[in-house]
């Protein structure tokens, strides 16, 4: 189970800055300490509990970087062309026979080891070969297409760090040095399910005034491009006993209980004071919009260090997704032990104007394209409400608008969130 405490945060203003809310999750979580070994194959998307240290250098041994002909760099005339004897071939996988000789030029593959002696390969397409010679030109600097033992990788080196979450790239570095398995903390364990009598399962008879459940499978695949472990709950009515009940009974084995919808100021959204029941409420509303009604807590545990976090999002679909975006993204990270991963935002240029309050992050659903100067502008959707879906699915991302500023005028630069980088 996740590390929490009642005390681990505390805030008591009416609407809390997202950078606050960052630093505290950042100060006071705790990542789950459970350790496992995997195998690559199923190692992308972890984090890593413990530094890879390299056992050899890579690459581990000189070698060609072209296909064509090394030679003795001393052995070629400074201002005309040279013609050099071919004495051997080598292929990649294979060792040299023996050295390079003076005035010879041993013909050579990619990724063949560099013969003893030659220190310089020149590109097949850039020399003349005749029988049993070649004719290279003059001006090629010494070195030139040689890859050096180790200019990658020195041996003893950590090339990979703990609590880098594991990409594709990172796992061929493993299997580059040698390695088979890689020690990796634990899933964070996510139980997810939604709130309200107004939703009902997709598939299943919809009354007239029902809406299908969207929200889970948006958040159900969020949490899989982070690599939580997800526990579908389904949907819980408004029913404050039962919401208290399924709320305690999740914190029980799940690190974060993860929900949508309950969490506004109606008499029918009961999730708040379902929370508060069974451990603390932290914050609920945050200076963001799409959002602002996103609580955050922790549920009591069996034991003093002992519970899960708590994160209620709100039932508009678009809302969710940016508060799972600002919220749930970094307390997960944290969760998982994985190394900060700060949202970095792109410059774009605005095509429309916008006004918004001061004090409150704005996240505005643009899609981009080039101006007629070529530079990227982004183009505001046309319906701006939190519920509507096709606002996600017709957009490249969300223009990030400060909390300081109220007016934006056509022309301005805008921080760019692509809906790629979000989704983690």
């Amino acid at each position: 189970m996740a590390q929490l405490t009642d005390d681990c945060f505390a805030f008591s203003g009416p609407l809390l800055p997202i950078a606050d809310m960052e630093r505290m999750i950042a100060e006071r979580v705790q990542p789950v300490t459970e350790t496992e070994s995997v195998k690559l194959a199923a190692a992308r998307g972890r984090v890593l509990a413990a530094d890879v240290i390299a056992s050899l250098d890579l690459p581990p041994f000189d070698n060609s970087a072209v296909d064509g002909y090394a030679v003795r760099h001393r052995d070629l005339a400074a201002q005309s062309e040279t013609r050099l004897a071919i004495g051997g071939r080598l292929t990649a996988g294979s060792a040299a026979a023996k050295p390079v000789g003076r005035g010879e030029a041993i013909r050579i593959f990619t990724g063949a080891p560099m013969p003893n002696g030659a220190d310089t390969v020149f590109m097949q397409e850039d020399v003349r070969a005749e029988s049993d010679a070649v004719i290279v030109p003059a001006g090629l600097k010494a070195g030139a297409n040689r890859r050096i033992a180790g200019e990658d990788v020195r041996k003893g080196s950590v090339v990979l760090p703990a609590g880098r979450r594991l990409a594709a790239q990172d796992v061929a570095l493993a299997a580059a040095v040698g390695l088979t398995t890689l020690q990796v903390r634990r899933r964070v364990r996510v139980a997810l399910f939604s709130t309200g009598d107004e939703i009902v399962e997709p598939g299943e008879p919809r009354p007239a005034a029902a809406l299908y459940d969207a929200n889970r499978t948006l958040l159900d695949g969020m949490l899989e491009h982070l690599g939580a472990e997800v526990t579908d709950l389904g949907i819980i009515k408004d029913d404050p006993a039962a919401l208290e009940k399924a709320i305690a009974a999740a914190a029980k084995n799940h690190d974060l209980v993860l929900t949508s919808g309950g969490v506004s100021t109606g008499e029918a959204d009961h999730v708040r004071s379902a929370v508060e029941k069974v451990g603390r409420l932290v914050f609920w509303r945050v200076a963001i919009k799409p959002g602002r009604p996103v609580a955050m807590g922790v549920i009591r545990g069996a034991s003093a260090g002992d519970g899960a976090a708590f994160v209620g999002l709100p039932g508009n679909p678009v809302a969710a997704f940016v508060t799972f975006a600002r919220v749930v993204r970094p307390l997960l990270l944290r969760l998982a032990g994985a190394n900060p991963e700060p949202l970095t935002a792109l410059p774009v240029r605005l095509a429309f104007p916008y006004k918004k309050k001061t004090g409150r992050r704005e996240y505005v659903r643009v899609a981009l394209r080039p101006g007629a100067d070529g530079i990227i502008e982004a183009i505001k959707h046309p319906q701006e409400g939190a519920g509507v879906i096709t606002s996600l699915t017709e957009t490249d991302g969300l223009a990030e608008l400060s909390e300081d500023t109220t007016t934006f005028e056509p022309g301005a630069t805008v921080g760019f969130l692509s809906y790629a980088t979000l989704m983690g």
